[in-house]
Order: C-alpha cells, then structure tokens, then sequence
C-alpha cells in the first residue's frame, strides 16, 4: 500500500540515488505524500533544497541522514531524523566515507574481474561521468554496467539479473547484496563507525536515531535487537520495502516490547530499485489500519517538533 509518510528517499547526493533532492518532492506530491524526509547516505546536503521545495509544496519535511555503522562486526544502516544538518561531524563523517570510497571502487573492480567479467577502469568511468561523486562506484553501478554489456552479455551470473530471472525484480540492488554486500565476493571493507557512536552523533546534532530496515540487516540475528535498543535507539524502521508484512508486523511489536517509535520509509532510490515507489511498502500483517496510521501520526509530530526545536535555537 502507499502510506501517506516516507522517511527514506536517496537523492543523487548518495552514490546510488537518481534523482535531485526537489525531485523527489515532487514525486512525493503526485503520490499524495504529505510528510516526507531525504536520508541520503552518509551525507546531509540534499536536506536544504529537499526542505525548501517541501515548504513551496505545503508538504511536511523532517530533517534526515542515513549512516552506515557496525554492531558486532555487522555492517548497519542507521537513520536519523529531525537533527541539524549543519552539525560540522556530518561533514567530516562524509569526507571519510567518499575517500574510503574512491579507495574501493579499483578494489571492487579487480574482484569483479576474477569473476569472469569483462570490466575496465575506463567503463566505469564514463558509466560514472555524469554522476555526483564519479570516483565512487557502487555495486548497482558495475550492475548496471555488466546487465547494459555486449561483451558480457552470455556470462551465467547475469541470468538470474535478467527480466523474468529469479533476481530480475531490482537486478542492480540484487547483485550488489549477492555480490558487493558484507561478505560476498567482491566486498571491500571500509571503516564505519560504531553503533554508538553514530547514534551518539545524531543525539547530539538534536535527532532522533532509528534503525533502519532491519529486516534486510539484521536477517537471522533477530537476537541482537534488544541490546542494540539499549545503545540509545529511538525508533525502528517497522515498515519498510525490503520488509513483508509478517516482517513489519514483527519489528513493530518490537517497537511496543522496547516502547520505541515507529517509522516507514520507502527506500526510494530510483533506476537501482526500479519496483520500490515512494511511500510504498506492505503494510503490518494482521494489525489494525487505523492504529498503524495513528502510530504513524506521533511518529511525524515527533519529528517535527525535535526538528522545530533546535531551528528555533539556530
């Protein structure tokens, strides 16, 4: 169902996103979203123009960012929301990550190469020329890049990517967690904060931390989630497009156990996720509309004001 708040969209400001942060706005307009939020990873700058055009569109906007940090040696994506942007740890915190980032990208080619594939230093580049951060390459960058190939048209592991394969419904985000994600074949670590310490630093900028689609990261250690709350999180992602609604429906009954708020969030990134819409998601199973969308309406007053808060004190 389309939900009438999202609290994760990428805009071209993370390595992976398509579209202008006002883009996306727009789009969330014609969707009739009224509350939204541009958590773009790693990096806060799209929050300005996301805003601006949120206010010309009468729509809701909350302040947002989406880190990458560990847990016990489990690489997580943490959101934040309602913060100040202008925090100066933000912009160190994304300088790192774009030079670890330019670090990898020769790394992950040469271990697609070992592959089989057919893939040059000079593909890449003019794959990325375009793009904001042209010496990050990303997993749904090599691909985009292998799927688009002539010359690596027959290679087996692109057929289950193909229309109508197995992984065909979003083949650029499917390869890069079946083949670029922690622990797969062309993974290359960079170093990410911890837990804490990114949760520490949304808490501090004046957010609200919440873990996103764990349904996706936390995968068969469910375990780990109650101890993880106890670091200081303050929401959890329930509803998500990575999530089905048994999922949703668990990570929200977590949410009430741990007396957390509850968030949804579409994960809209574009052409790298071509079957996620905004504000589309499965719905909590067997939980009733109405309090799914009371919850959710606390959730956007609360943002708003940890938003209004530190605004007012600028």
């Amino acid at each position: 169902m389309v939900f009438p708040i999202d609290l994760h969209m990428h805009s071209f400001e993370s390595d992976d996103g398509e579209f202008a942060p006002a883009e996306l706005i727009r789009r969330c307009a014609a969707f009739g979203i009224d509350c939204v939020s541009v958590a773009d990873h790693n990096c806060v700058r799209g929050n300005a123009e996301a805003q601006k055009t949120a206010r010309q569109l009468g729509l809701s906007y909350i302040p947002g960012v989406e880190l990458d940090c560990v847990y016990q040696h489990r690489e997580l994506h943490l959101l934040g929301y309602g913060m100040d942007w202008h925090h100066p740890d933000f912009a160190a915190r994304e300088e790192d990550i774009r030079q670890q980032c330019r670090d990898a990208s020769l790394q992950m080619l040469l271990l697609t190469q070992q592959l089989g594939f057919h893939i040059t230093p000079a593909d890449m580049r003019q794959l990325a020329e375009k793009t904001r951060h042209p010496s990050c390459w990303t997993g749904e960058m090599f691909a985009e890049f292998l799927l688009h190939s002539a010359e690596n048209s027959a290679h087996p592991l692109l057929i289950p990517y193909r229309p109508g394969g197995g992984r065909g419904d979003n083949p650029y985000v499917n390869f890069y967690w079946d083949f670029y994600a922690q622990g797969k074949p062309c993974y290359v670590p960079k170093r990410y904060p911890s837990l804490q310490k990114a949760i520490d630093l949304i808490h501090q900028s004046g957010g609200l931390a919440v873990l996103a689609h764990p349904g996706a990261n936390l995968k068969g250690q469910e375990c780990l989630f109650p101890a993880m709350v106890t670091l200081g999180l303050d929401g959890v992602e329930a509803i998500s497009s990575y999530h089905t609604g048994a999922v949703s429906a668990f990570y929200w009954k977590q949410a009430e156990v741990h007396r957390l708020m509850v968030t949804c969030g579409s994960d809209f990134h574009g052409k790298a996720k071509p079957s996620v819409s905004p504000g589309r998601a499965a719905a909590p199973e067997g939980m009733d509309h109405d309090a799914v969308m009371e919850a959710l309406a606390k959730t956007k007053a609360r943002l708003l004001t940890a938003s209004a808060v530190w605004q007012a004190n600028s």
